[in-house]
């Protein structure tokens, strides 16, 4: 018996480890194949967020060099949105190849071409700074650190060919830059940032070209009803089969296309809801397009001042907006009646914020002959014979030329030649102009005066309107942005469940084409009407605006805005008011009190599935989880 027994433990010890081994075997091999799934997965979220990172800095970079372009290429600010506009349309070229090819074809990989394509767009757009040759700005030969002596006021044709055949000598003579970052004709290396998002986004499609087709399913997802023999061993009668099946499944889809385009549409919620967002689009697209042309042309910044402000106060303003308005949803539970109320009061406000930005715009700067008169008596005018004056009628001057120079009065004339300038002195930002006719005080008009390069600066208030522009901007960016957690929520709650994706595509569709495309064209174009001095191409034609009416410009582009915002807000008010009239009182009380939220989710989930234009009202825990 104790043997027998001894022999029963040696027996029962030696199956308990084979045991185990077997257990951990398969307990090992499901953690590292979780492991490998999960690593996958954030490796693929990685990769893709830095994706949209390169697309977003390629986006938004392209937005802050818009008035450098206008200045490098003489454009006006209705090409320069037809630039911009065509982002959009070269994502709508590709659309469609994607979306048929992408379910077919190596995923990761196609991410991965498509980041070589948008690195080569990028560098494509740098590349007419290489070709087109250095930019020349118009500067009087004698601020170029020229040899001969030369008065702009020219008094006669023979000196005036005298000094056409003498710049081609001064610009010879001048290997050094007379300008600064200040001076309105300052163009900075607006292709280096081109150059710079065109690697990123190379060094972002790096990662796809390695990842697999498909990333491994863990073994609970995997079906568990066919074993990997069955699979392997499918005649060629079921393949064929199974593809005649797929077959009528992409012809019963396609038929049933038009009737859920006809569902989708009949749907008062959603259309309304696209309307507003349209809208609103159009406004912030607009608004955020021309908002560096507008600081630099308002308030007298540099370009370089103007983006750094804001890339550093309105992107984490927007950033921290959407965040809090998910906190806000997720906080108290909101459902799809208070979200419409939540987006409605954010574009409410926000757009009442804008509202006071009126207020804080400069005057416009004393310009002689377009703003003022040579005698200082105020005036609006963008007739070019106004540039000419008794001061200036002996000089033989031209009205396409553009070099700004401040008179000690205080006065911006468009040139030396007719501010009446007789002699100059130094060379470069340094250079004086002296015996200018025109630069006279008004108590005594005909004392000359002195002048010195560049235009002179905006008023004293102008520099305090600049931070309270600032201030408000911030406030108003970041209530704009609390509105559009909630305005997806409601997108997405407003349709039955297998017309999400559908729906969503359409969206994303109509804002692209009815918003991203035209905003920036229609708002360049009524930027345009604000112009008060054209400049001129070398080889002819109207060139890129030199100067703007000041507040012209802030009502056409404010104005715009609000209009915009406005009609917006009417078809926000009619997607509230269509929720409301569809809306139950009893679900009002579920969803104040919160204690009865769970009862009766079922049939409100059956009620949904089974009308067309029923919304969910209600929140239940898990719903953030089915979206």
């Amino acid at each position: 018996m104790e043997i027998s027994s001894k022999e029963n433990t040696q027996l029962f010890s030696n199956t308990i480890p084979l045991v185990d081994r077997s257990s951990f075997k398969s307990e090992s091999s499901a953690s590292k194949e979780k492991e490998s799934c999960c690593g996958g997965i954030k490796v693929f979220l990685g990769a893709l967020s830095f994706v949209y990172f390169a697309k977003a800095l390629s986006g938004s970079y392209l937005k802050s060099t818009i008035t450098q372009v206008e200045r490098r290429f003489d454009i006006p600010s209705s090409l320069v949105g037809v630039i911009d506009g065509s982002f959009e349309i070269g994502n709508l070229l590709i659309i469609i190849l994607v979306s048929y090819f992408g379910a077919k074809l190596h995923r990761p990989r196609i991410i991965g071409a498509g980041c070589l394509i948008m690195s080569a767009g990028t560098f494509l757009i740098a590349m007419p700074q290489f070709f087109m040759g250095r930019y020349e700005y118009e500067r009087f030969p004698s601020t170029i650190n020229s040899t001969v002596s030369i008065s702009p006021c020219l008094q006669d044709k023979s000196q005036t060919l005298l000094s056409a055949l003498e710049k081609p000598q001064a610009k010879i003579n001048a290997d050094s830059i007379t300008i600064t970052h200040k001076d309105v004709q300052w163009v900075g290396a607006w292709w280096l940032g081109y150059l710079i998002a065109g690697v990123i986004s190379i060094l972002a499609g790096i990662p796809f070209w390695f990842l697999p087709k498909h990333l491994p399913k863990p073994e609970g997802r995997k079906d568990s009803s066919t074993s990997s023999e069955q699979s392997e061993f499918i005649t060629e009668d079921n393949k064929d089969h199974q593809k005649s099946y797929q077959q009528q499944v992409k012809i019963a889809e396609m038929e049933d296309f038009l009737p859920s385009l006809k569902n989708l549409f009949g749907n008062p919620v959603y259309i309304l809801y696209l309307c507003a967002s349209i809208m609103q689009f159009n406004s912030l697209i607009g608004m955020v397009t021309y908002k560096p042309k507008y600081i630099e042309q308002q308030y007298g910044q540099t370009s370089s001042k103007t983006n750094f402000v804001i890339g550093l106060i309105n992107i984490p303003a927007v950033a921290f907006g959407i965040f809090s308005g998910g906190l806000i949803m997720k906080k108290f539970r909101i459902n799809v009646l208070g979200a419409a109320k939540l987006s409605l009061g954010s574009s409410f406000f926000g757009y009442l914020l804008l509202l006071s930005l009126f207020a804080m715009g400069c005057e416009n700067s004393d310009v002689a002959g377009l703003t003022v008169s040579y005698y200082g008596a105020k005036q609006m005018t963008d007739n070019e014979q106004a540039l000419y004056s008794e001061c200036n009628s002996g000089c033989a001057c031209s009205k396409n030329d553009w070099d700004p120079i401040c008179g000690e009065n205080g006065v911006t004339y468009i040139s030396a030649c007719l501010a009446g300038c007789q002699a100059s002195n130094g060379s470069g930002e340094h250079t004086v102009f002296f015996n200018c006719s025109c630069v006279g005080t008004l108590e005594s008009p005909s004392q000359s005066s002195s002048a010195v390069v560049g235009p002179c600066q905006k008023g004293n208030e102008c520099p305090k309107m600049f931070l309270y522009f600032l201030v408000i901007s911030v406030i108003t960016s970041y209530t704009l942005s609390v509105g559009g957690t909630p305005g997806y929520i409601l997108l997405l709650r407003c349709i039955k469940p297998h017309l999400k994706s559908f729906a969503l595509g359409i969206y994303t569709l109509a804002i692209r084409v009815l918003a991203g495309i035209p905003a920036p064209v229609y708002f360049g174009m009524a930027i345009d009407t604000s112009c008060l001095k054209w400049g001129s191409k070398r080889c002819g034609g109207r060139g890129a605006c030199k100067l703007y009416d000041s507040s012209a410009l802030r009502y056409v582009y404010l104005g715009l805005t609000l209009v915009l915002g406005t009609v917006s807000i009417f078809f926000s008010v009619a997607v509230l008011w269509v929720l409301r009239k569809r809306s139950s009182p009893q679900d009002e009380t579920l969803s104040a009190n919160g204690e009865r939220g769970t009862r009766g989710t079922k049939s409100r989930k059956a009620n949904f599935v089974n009308s067309d234009h029923l919304i969910q009202t209600t929140y239940w825990p898990e719903k953030e989880t089915r979206l």
